[in-house]
């Protein structure tokens, strides 16, 4: 019975941030035409205005987020294009990260640096733990397999806590860039900023929600060695 409850515990956690950003994101999403102007041309003006011309606005299919190695700022298609308070408040967020990058915000250069060593880390720990059970059985040595399966699971996880560790970080370019970014330049309707910040904090939040999964497979991969 407790190991039924850990597990629904386990779940929620892994799951409920993600969900309640999704809720989040779409709630405000309509209706889609509520400003003049689409989350990608906000973007570029917010980026002209603050010295950031070299800075690119792109659209894409892999989440929004800011590239600090191409310097651009990427949304999704119907953030890019879109005119809802989701896709204007977003695209104020990943400039609020290219403000940081240019400003040398620190815990930024210091995620971009695990974050590139975490991703690599992750693909050869998941070779090692395919390799382990044929390690050990050449080996004829257990050990030396549970120690490869032990490492790769260590590794795999410290992706999550990269992630973790780093929500500083989004939550300044929520609410120490890009709120104030709104407010200087009266970008929000009125009566929308109340709602602007529940979008900020899960804009925050997406990069978490979206690390957390990753524990899924660390808990896959345990649940193999306990067999």
């Amino acid at each position: 019975m407790h190991l039924v409850f850990l597990g629904l515990v386990f779940i929620a956690l892994v799951f409920g941030p993600g969900l309640w950003v999704q809720r989040v994101l779409t709630r405000y999403s309509s209706p889609d035409n509520r400003y003049s102007s689409t989350g990608g041309e906000l973007a570029r003006y917010l980026l002209d205005e603050h010295g950031l011309q070299s800075v690119k606005t792109e659209a894409t299919d892999k989440g929004d987020h800011y590239d600090p190695e191409a310097k651009a700022v990427r949304l999704t298609k119907d953030k890019f294009d879109g005119r809802s308070l989701t896709a204007v408040t977003v695209a104020a967020h990943e400039v609020g990260h290219a403000l940081q990058d240019a400003t040398g915000y620190r815990p930024l250069k210091l995620r971009t640096r695990l974050v590139r060593l975490a991703a690599p880390g992750e693909r050869l720990a998941a070779l090692v733990m395919m390799l382990s059970p044929f390690v050990s059985a050449v080996t004829r040595t257990p050990l030396t397999g549970l120690t490869m399966f032990f490492g790769g699971i260590v590794v795999m996880g410290l992706g999550t806590l990269i992630h973790l560790v780093t929500l500083p970080t989004e939550l300044d370019a929520s609410f120490g860039r890009a709120l104030p970014l709104l407010k200087e330049h009266q970008i929000l309707i009125a009566g929308d900023e109340l709602h602007a910040r529940k979008l900020l904090t899960a804009a925050a939040w997406t990069y978490v929600a979206g690390s957390l999964m990753s524990l899924l497979n660390v808990a896959r991969w345990w649940a193999i060695l306990r067999r």
